[in-house]
Order: structure tokens, then sequence, then C-alpha cells
């Protein structure tokens, strides 16, 4: 294929061209690879994308909760790669130049109020599997604050409806049990008494909680579409990280422990569970300002 071709062509100018070290080609390339898996789900072939499409694969990408430097990182891959394709006259113009890479600033999660996730969970339907497998999907999410990955890859076999619980497997292979909320129970049971099983495929069996219109397992592109779709709907701004990001600020507002947040979100260290206390505490100077009567002396 065309675009398989273009990227090998691009590993050897990396290697043999700018003599990179082995790891950073690596990087380089494989961040290619997930952009050309991303392209063939949109129809788009990799060489001719343009400035919109690598706007959204950014975007889906940053649906995963990366950082700050992660995505920088990203930015700079395409952007080796399409001014590569400039330089070899395959194309034109570099679509990726024109994306900004962000600075180094500390940046506070974006969080979502308890009405705007009862706003967007009202647009989905329930009255069709695709409609019951999207509220099951969202309602769980926010209440477990699961990372878009761990739901779309969360086995049938590690959800305990029973006990309201899930045992879920994050990053770096850390395993750690998250309790449900009632209302991500319910849609839950109804999703695989009533939705699942009309989604899944004879042809295979499929060992993932979430399946796709096609009885496969769900992408998390494919989950990522679906939440701004509803996003759109509801009128309210966010990704589908924000669910996770309320989940933990929400928890903390309300009197959690910062170290039992720290073991639900699967945090390694505290200060990455920390950054939630910066956003109730945000909140509390705003209110403050806004509402104290002595506030402005």
């Amino acid at each position: 294929m065309q675009g398989d071709a273009d990227i090998r062509i691009y590993e050897d100018y990396l290697r043999a061209g700018l003599r990179l070290s082995k790891l950073t080609v690596e990087a380089y390339v494989s961040e290619i690879i997930r952009l050309k898996a991303f392209l063939d789900h949109e129809g788009t072939a990799l060489r001719v994308a343009d400035t919109s499409l690598l706007i959204d694969y950014v975007m889906m990408r940053n649906d995963s909760g990366l950082q700050r430097d992660t995505t920088k990182k990203i930015l700079s891959s395409l952007r080796s790669f399409y001014g590569f394709l400039v330089d070899e006259q395959i194309r034109q113009d570099d679509p990726a130049v024109i994306i900004e890479i962000p600075k180094h600033s500390r940046h506070l999660p974006e969080v979502f109020t308890t009405s705007d996730i009862d706003a967007l969970l009202s647009q989905i339907p329930d009255d069709t599997p695709i409609g019951m497998r999207d509220r099951a999907l969202f309602e769980l999410i926010y209440s477990c604050g699961l990372r878009i990955s761990e739901a779309c890859t969360l086995p049938v076999s590690q959800v305990f409806l029973q006990e309201s619980l899930l045992r879920v497997v994050g990053k770096r292979d850390r395993e750690r049990i998250v309790p449900m909320g009632a209302a991500a129970r319910e849609r839950l049971q109804e999703y695989l008494q009533q939705g699942r099983p009309l989604l899944l495929s004879r042809k295979r069996a499929v060992d993932a909680l979430f399946v796709s219109s096609r009885g496969g397992m769900l992408t998390r592109q494919g989950a990522w579409k679906k939440f701004r779709s509803y996003a759109l709907q509801a009128g309210i701004s966010g990704k589908v990280h924000t669910l996770r990001h309320s989940y933990a600020t929400h928890l903390l507002r309300g009197g959690a422990d910062l170290r039992v947040v720290q073991e639900l979100l699967g945090h390694r260290d505290i200060s990455t569970t920390q950054i939630y206390t910066h956003v109730s505490t945000s909140e509390l100077r705003q209110d403050h300002k806004k509402f104290h009567p002595g506030s402005g002396r």
C-alpha cells in the first residue's frame, strides 16, 4: 500500500539520512503508523490528509489523557513526516505546520458540572443496542473514573454486577478494583441483557464488554466520535477524558480522601492526583470572589 511505502521511506530517511537513534526513530515511526490507522478509518490516505483531520487525530490521542509534553512530541512527529513528504515533492503543502505546539504551562484539567453530565447522557437514545451501549459506556466511565482505553478493553469477565465492582487493568498493567454507582450498574445490566447480544457477531467470540456495530471490540476512536456527537447535541465542550477528571474532582469535592481517589484512579504517584485539589481550590476562589461581600477589599 502507498501509505506503508511512504512510512518505510520515511523510516529509512530518519535512520540513514538524519542518523537518529533507534529509540527516536521508533517513536516517530510508531506515531505515523497510529496516524495511518486513524486515517484509514476515516477513508483518507496518509499522504493527502488535511489539517483538520490531523487536528482530529491529535484530539483523539489527547482523549486518553496525555501530558502536554506527549502532545508536543506527537505534533513534532507529524511535522517531521509531512515536512519530509514536502521535501521529497510527494506533496506540495505541509498540513501539520500550522498546528500550534502547546507551550509549557500549568494546566488545570477541564471538569464537567453534574448538569453538563446529565445533559450529555440525556442525548443518548436508550431504545437501540448502540444507544444502550453508549449510555452504559459513558455512565461507567464517569461512575468509575475510567480511561477511555480501560473502558474499551474491559472484558466481560472483569465485571461483577452483583457486587457492583470492576477489575480494571490500567497503565503499566497496574490492576485496581473500582466500585460502580447504581445508575451505571442499571445501565450496564440493561446493555448486557438487551443490547450487547444483538451487537455480537456470530462469526467470532469477543470478550470485550463494549462491542461495535460489527460485533468486534469498540475502539477508542469509535467511542471518541460518539462522545463528540453527544456533547455537540448537549451544547457542552469537553473530551471523554473530562468525565474522568470530573469523577475525581467531584469525589474530592464531596469529601473523599486524596489517597482513596489516588487508588481509584490508578495513579502511581499521589502528585498526579493532587492536580484535582487545585481545581477545587480554583473554584473556591472564584466563588469567594463572586459571593463574599468583602472579597473586593
